[in-house]
């Protein structure tokens, strides 16, 4: 267990954003966390993280920041379906990697997405037509202020896109210790989203394997994202919007290639990525802040950048978006 005080985040947060913390405790078991709550100052802000990869401080944290990581990887098999129980602290592509290795199957979509087992549960990860909230189960978690362990079914915790509760209404309140996902025996791939299709064919794929597929997304992933090591940043900065069906096809009307996703019969998304392109922002900066070259949804700390001005970034681009377009786009990102 770590338990310090005045404790630089900038190992926790892969934008390469410099902040500190009053007071940081990470956990490797319930134990470890139910032995230090009754030390936490109350009166103080309180924020528990995972690896940061979704994470933007734009201030030192005037409070106790929770990092919980424990670990462990526990398989449930059955005779269609197998339940897998994680820590909160594994990585998660390191788990999609164990599933595959393992004949599990249904997480293949979500390779590489940078991040631990807990923000899994809490940001309801997802890409390339799959979200982690199809696979959960069952999310373990203490409450904080009463040391109570409590065992959240699915629908418990109220997914939606890039949303639950743990990240609204119960934030700060919980430190998420365990997940257990549903996975399938059988090896179902589901190719018709983005460019999965034309990159498999690029390599002469038409029937992929389980860890063909999973290799193409990391490629797929690796060509638009950059790495955090190299160039600060938390991967998607902004959610997709989603409109109106009647909203969406006035704009269509005045941008005819607009791209688009049908949600139901009343709401499409459009992404987001494309409306900021067409506002001029792809690979343009503010200062040391800018959006990448090749992906206009991620925002990068080009060097030395603080978390103001990235935010700084984030508004002017809401604000155009918002201007040319007459819609309101939200960060995927949380900010504090």
């Amino acid at each position: 267990m770590i338990d310090t005080n005045d404790y630089s985040l900038l190992p926790y947060n892969t934008f390469g954003i410099k902040a500190r913390c009053r007071r940081f405790i990470e956990i490797t078991s319930e134990e470890e966390l139910l032995a230090v709550l009754p030390t936490i100052d109350r009166e103080a802000p309180l924020m528990v993280v995972g690896r940061g990869s979704n994470l933007l401080p734009v201030n030192d944290f005037p409070g106790t920041v929770i990092r919980s990581a424990v670990m462990g990887k526990q398989v449930l098999s059955g005779t269609e379906k197998t339940l897998l129980r994680c820590g909160a602290g594994e990585e998660w592509d390191d788990v999609v990697s164990f599933c595959v290795a393992q004949g599990i199957y249904g997480a293949e979509n979500l390779s590489l997405i940078p991040g631990d087992v807990g923000a899994s549960a809490v940001q309801n990860i997802g890409a390339y037509g799959v979200e982690v909230k199809d696979l959960i189960v069952r999310v373990e978690a203490i409450e904080i202020a009463t040391g109570l362990k409590y065992f959240f079914n699915n629908a418990d915790c109220q997914f939606a896109y890039r949303y639950s509760r743990f990240k609204d209404e119960w934030r700060g309140r919980f430190v998420i210790t365990y997940v257990t996902y549903r996975l399938s025996n059988t090896f179902i791939p589901k190719l018709d989203y983005g460019n999965i299709r034309s990159a498999l064919a690029a390599k002469g794929i038409t029937s992929p394997t389980a860890e063909e597929l999973r290799q193409t997304i990391i490629d797929i992933r690796r060509e638009k994202l950059p790495d955090p090591k190299v160039l600060g940043n938390a991967g998607s900065f902004f959610m997709n919007p989603i409109v109106e069906r009647s909203f969406y096809e006035s704009l269509a009307a005045q941008y005819p290639a607009m791209p688009h996703y049908d949600v139901d019969s009343d709401h499409v998304k459009i992404p987001a990525a494309w409306l900021i392109e067409q506002c001029g922002w792809k690979g343009r900066s503010v200062g040391r802040a800018g959006v990448y070259e090749k992906q206009p949804l991620v925002l990068v700390n080009l060097g030395g950048a603080t978390g103001q001005e990235v935010l700084s970034l984030c508004r002017v681009i809401q604000t155009d978006v918002l201007k040319h377009f007459g819609i309101a786009i939200k960060p995927e990102v949380n900010i504090v």
